[in-house]
Order: structure tokens, then C-alpha cells, then sequence
């Protein structure tokens, strides 16, 4: 049995898209926020159990949905609103959870798609994020750009889903990273502490090799200027054309605003002691 979860907050906007994408699980859980468009009306429409929880943040949301997903289903597809599973994952799917091995997590890679298009190489893509979990295998860490931690061994699906971050328009997604750009500088303020292993960047375990991308990215300077390069020179995102331009842009701004936030909790700190 597998139930899927979906984590959300007025997303009326993309949830029919996300639920119509998964009539082939056996129960769906939407676990929101309490949303005030219309989104609860949507989920009840596709026989859905809606669960309520006050947001405090992505890691606490996220395990208290694992935890709502009863002992009956052996497998838990965790996907967000804005996300859609493919006809080709959702046989995937159907296949690996038939399987009889150790893994207990399955990552995924998404398409982002951003003016109608898939900006491949502007987001840095190939990322893997954790979507599949046998139940009761898997907890959640860090409040933000979470962190999955699993009792057994994990493994990589080699189909897709579809990325849709802008559905609620620019506007929202600028008011959406303006909140992450606080909570990325607080975590930034915790992490630059502790030590940076430069062999983790060749770990087998994309999470390690990110964090350790981030904590040295934390120490550079010029570091907004830095992430546009890498991602629309070095990683090809001027072969997105007119879009790939944009979003780069759009990822140095929120790296910007980390920088600029980090620097005032530092200021702040500072004049306390």
C-alpha cells in the first residue's frame, strides 16, 4: 500500500494538476496549513484526508505528516503541491515497491520549468530529492532545504517529475525567498561554525556533497556573483535562452539577501555581546 503525502498552503493554483497525477496510490494525505483559498475543497474533491497543522517550519511539518501516515501502507510518496509525478515515474514507482531489498529511500530528480520551459541547466540540474520512503524508516532535519535521514539504504529513480515553482507567479516566489533568505542566513550563522571536510565533496551521498558545497560556499566572497557564474556560464544556463538569463538573475537575488541578512545577524550579534 502506498499513500502519498503533500504538504500545503493555498495551493489552488497546481493541486488538481499534483492529485489528478497520483490516482495510483492508495490513499492520499494532504497535510495543510491552514489554507484559506481553496485548496481543501480541491483535496476533498479526490477523496483525500485532510489534516490541518499550524506551520512552524519544513523539517517539524514534515516529519509530523511522515507520522500521520498509519501503519497499513508499507511506502510513502512524499511530493510537494507544485510538483507532478509522470506517467513514466508512476510505473517506476509501481515497480521499485515490489522489490525485496534494504532501501528505504528513493531520490528523484525534477524538472524545473520556468516561462514555459524546462530550465535544465539554469537550476542545476541533475538534484536529487528524496521522495519515496519505506513507512517508518525516514526522519527529516533542518528547517529549511531540508535534510533526509534514513535507517537503511537509499537509491536513485531514473525518471522525472515536473517542477512548477512559479505557478503562484513571480511575485509570490520573491515573497517566498525573501522568508527562506532569513532562515537560510540563521542556519548560515549556526553551520559556518563548524569544520568543512573537502573530501565530502566526492561523497556517494548527494545531501553530504551538497551541505559541503554550501559550507564552503558560505566562506566565499562575492559569493552572489559567484553562484550566477556557476550556474549560467559554467553550467550552461545560457542555453536556456531569454529564461535561463532571467532565472540565474533570480537566484543570485536570493543569494544576495541570504549574504545581506547573514551580515546584519552578524552586526546584531555583535553589538549584544
Amino acid at each position: 500500500m502506498i499513500s502519498a503525502v503533500i504538504l500545503t498552503y493555498n495551493e489552488e493554483n497546481i493541486l488538481k494538476d499534483c492529485l489528478s497525477a497520483l490516482t495510483f496510490v492508495d490513499e492520499i494525505i494532504v497535510f495543510d496549513s491552514f489554507s484559506t483559498d481553496r485548496t481543501l475543497d480541491i483535496a476533498k474533491s479526490f477523496d483525500a484526508k485532510v489534516i490541518q497543522r499550524k506551520f512552524d517550519n519544513y523539517a517539524s511539518q514534515r516529519n509530523a505528516a511522515l507520522q500521520a501516515v498509519s501503519n497499513s501502507s508499507s511506502w510513502i510518496l512524499m511530493v510537494d503541491a507544485d510538483e507532478i509525478v509522470t506517467s513514466e515515474l508512476k510505473t517506476e514507482i509501481k515497480k521499485v515497491v515490489t522489490m525485496q531489498n534494504d532501501t528505504t529511500m528513493y531520490r528523484v530528480r525534477r524538472k524545473d520549468m520556468f516561462q514555459d520551459q524546462w530550465i535544465k541547466q539554469s537550476s542545476g540540474y541533475p538534484t536529487w530529492f528524496p521522495r519515496l520512503f519505506k513507512n517508518g524508516t525516514v526522519t527529516v532535519a533542518r528547517e529549511i532545504n531540508e535534510e533526509y535521514i534514513t535507517t537503511g539504504t537509499e537509491d536513485l529513480l531514473q525518471e522525472h517529475l515536473i517542477h512548477y515553482p512559479f505557478n503562484k507567479g513571480l511575485t509570490w516566489w520573491l515573497d517566498k525567498h525573501n522568508r527562506y533568505s532569513e532562515m537560510e542566513a540563521q542556519k548560515m550563522i549556526d553551520e559556518i561554525k563548524e569544520p568543512v571536510y573537502f573530501k565530502n565533496l566526492f561523497s556517494k551521498d548527494p545531501t553530504v556533497r551538497r551541505k559541503t558545497q554550501k559550507r564552503i560556499s558560505y566562506r566565499l566572497p562575492f559569493r552572489p556573483t559567484i553562484v550566477f557564474i556557476a550556474f549560467y556560464v559554467l553550467r550552461g544556463g545560457f542555453l536556456n535562452g531569454k529564461a535561463g538569463y532571467a532565472f540565474c538573475k533570480l537566484r543570485k537575488t536570493y543569494e544576495w539577501m541570504i549574504d545581506i541578512k547573514f551580515k546584519e545577524l552578524k552586526r546584531q550579534l555583535k553589538k549584544s555581546k
